[in-house]
């Protein structure tokens, strides 16, 4: 698991997630648990979070001759202006600009 603290200059939260996605300034990445130390600079976009033992979601609908599927994914969101983030250990360290 991922400890994930997101610093603003109003606030502070704490989350546990299994899958972390963020808007890189080099390209949007996703870190999983034992994921390599890495700095990176943020731009604007979403971190994504998904929490331990949530998963997707299977809705089957019958439309004319087959089934479409649709899947659905439960993660937590925010959005972000930019800012900076450090991984190591498994806990995840986010300072940003709302």
């Amino acid at each position: 698991m991922i400890r994930l603290r997101i610093f603003t200059a109003s606030s502070s939260e704490e989350h546990q997630a299994s899958a972390v996605f963020l808007p890189g300034a080099a390209g949007a990445f996703e870190v999983l648990p034992d994921h390599a130390p890495i700095i990176s600079a943020l731009s604007a976009g979403e971190i994504r979070w998904r929490e331990p033992g949530s998963e997707l979601e299977i809705h089957e609908h019958e439309h004319e001759e087959h089934t479409l599927e649709t899947i659905i994914d439960s993660f937590h969101v925010v959005r972000i202006k930019s800012g900076m983030m450090r991984l190591e250990n498994n806990e995840l360290t986010v300072c940003c600009e709302l």
